[in-house]
């Protein structure tokens, strides 16, 4: 594959393509957006921000960071990959050798790298480039380190600064979603590839710090009437990994949101365990634009 910078990046303020100079974007209306010393760059306006720091905390980030490159999850990552890598090549449409990947809701990267070090060896001429986008400016800054050739964005799913029908795979992983924002970005027969919880996703822990079980939503990427896209595929993974680690499962605490949901007596009593044999059960969808 032939890895390219996006060129369709757009202008969050009036939706104008996105000229790139040696230190800025710059739309022809002129505003511009500085390209940060770590290469990455800003394109969230103050009045798309619902909060003063919108997203994960660095705290958390970084905790994802270090629990995700101890290969916990790489099967997730390797699944993941070989759907993306399947709908490339299954890809009849008429601009079949371009393709751009959106990572909405890229997080600290881990996965989006994952995808393109798999992908960029692979045989054949077409051309491919990555945009990962994240709310939060602290994932964005990590995600930078990993990969330099990937075109990382502070930006909302809500409405993704990139130019309409221009994306050709949008991924989504626990994360938020915008079917509103998906559908004007992704081209016609495009793709979004969903990956939630499934009910068993880390039972172990949840039983731990709480009281009560409640099983997760795993009905929210099926729920696609009125929203222009139609569920064609779906497939789980399940498998047991072993954290044998105090560091790590305080990290796998931190990294998601049951830290704030748990109480306190639960934080405290996994956060003083040595070890967890733990369940990783995740849904994989793929929806196609109408």
């Amino acid at each position: 594959m032939n890895i390219t910078k996006a060129q369709n990046l757009a202008c969050p303020i009036d939706g104008k393509k996105l000229k790139q100079t040696d230190k800025q974007y710059v739309c022809e209306n002129g505003h511009t957006f500085d390209i940060a010393r770590q290469g990455y760059v800003n394109l969230l306006p103050v009045q798309h921000k619902r909060s003063k720091q919108p997203g994960d905390s660095k705290a958390m980030v970084l905790a994802r960071t270090d629990f995700l490159n101890a290969g916990y999850y790489q099967a997730v990552a390797e699944k993941l990959t070989e759907m993306v890598s399947a709908q490339i090549i299954n890809d009849n449409s008429i601009n079949h050798n371009e393709h751009c990947i959106l990572d909405a809701g890229c997080g600290e990267g881990y996965y989006f790298d994952f995808i393109f070090n798999a992908l960029k060896n692979e045989t054949g001429v077409g051309k491919l480039s990555f945009i990962g986008l994240d709310i939060s400016k602290d994932a964005v800054i990590q995600a930078a380190k990993r990969n330099k050739q990937i075109s990382w964005v502070v930006g909302t799913n809500r409405q993704p600064p990139v130019e309409e029908k221009s994306v050709d795979i949008i991924l989504c992983l626990f994360g938020f979603i915008s079917f509103d924002g998906f559908y004007k970005t992704v081209k016609p027969g495009g793709k979004i590839i969903i990956v939630d919880p499934g009910a068993e996703h880390l039972k172990e822990l949840r039983e731990i710090i709480y009281p009560e079980i409640k099983k997760p939503d795993q009905q929210r990427s099926l729920q696609t009437e009125n929203t222009g896209f139609s569920l064609v595929h779906s497939e789980k993974l399940q498998f047991k990994v072993n954290i044998a680690n105090k560091t790590q499962i305080n990290n796998l605490l931190l990294m998601t949101p049951h830290f704030y949901r748990a109480s306190k007596a639960g934080r405290e009593v996994a956060c003083n365990l040595q070890q967890l044999d733990l369940t990783i059960d995740v849904v994989f969808s793929v929806l196609e634009k109408s």
